[in-house]
């Protein structure tokens, strides 16, 4: 059982990651995985992340159902469904420093690949090719939030169709890695008492619905300049974290 003060911080990071991905789409799971991880063992913490990431994630879809693009949304899951298979047959719990290191390192992907190779979602193959590597990825490595980004940046998609497109291609991924660290948390005796699970849940449906406001008000221009600045902000943290713990342990 975690504390009263733990609880609290995660309550706290929780509404805060559900407003700012119901705003960017991912960044915010990054925030509030980082804060799990440091209070919860790994499976635990990936079962409680995939939990909320999957609640916020179906609320955006909801409330931007409009906006859904469900071609690239149906060959991303067909390409994740190939993934979550291939990797079933391997029980792997990431060490703690790969988890930040993974984090901190993947938005460099897309900057070093040259133009005509870049990673747009919206060019044939790509959103099947992207759905596989995300699910390889959030399983091996326990998250891929800004590799996900790289693949929607590179594309000309608008603000509302991005949030709602990835929203909805994530529901698979999420619900994936809560059952697979699920049974792993289980079997390890690693879990969170479920009355606060669910108020954790509430909480990224208030975050969601608060950020709808603030995504209406935004131009596309700065919705990519915001989503950029925040990606790289949190990767120098999440490196810094992961050096630390490689030198230091914790």
């Amino acid at each position: 059982m975690i504390s009263a003060f733990a609880a609290s911080v995660i309550a706290i990071t929780t509404f805060i990651g559900a407003f700012t991905s119901g705003i960017f789409g991912m960044v915010g799971g990054q925030i509030i995985l980082a804060v799990l991880l440091f209070y919860l063992p790994v499976s635990a913490a990936m079962t409680v992340f995939s939990a909320l990431m999957f609640s916020s994630g179906a609320w955006r879809a909801l409330l931007w159902r409009r906006h859904i693009d469900w071609r690239i949304a149906s060959r991303y899951v067909a390409g994740s469904v190939v993934a979550y298979g291939v990797m079933l047959f391997i029980s792997f719990v990431p060490p703690k420093p790969m988890i930040y290191l993974g984090l901190g390192l993947t938005p460099l992907i897309g900057d070093l690949l040259p133009k005509s190779f870049a990673p747009d979602i919206t060019r044939r193959g790509m959103a099947a090719f992207c759905g596989f590597v995300i699910m390889v990825l959030q399983i091996s490595v326990g998250a891929a939030g800004n590799v996900l980004d790289m693949f929607f940046q590179a594309s000309k998609l608008d603000r509302h169709t991005i949030v709602a497109t990835k929203a909805i291609t994530q529901l698979f991924s999420q619900a994936g890695r809560f059952v697979y660290f699920g049974a792993i948390a289980l079997e390890a005796g690693d879990v969170i008492w479920w009355p606060l699970l669910v108020g954790y849940v509430l909480l990224t449906f208030a975050g969601g619905s608060a950020a709808a406001g603030v995504l209406n008000r935004m131009s596309d221009s700065n919705f990519r300049k915001w989503t950029k600045m925040i990606i790289y902000t949190l990767s120098v943290v999440y490196v810094a974290r992961g050096l630390w713990l490689l030198a230091y342990g914790g």
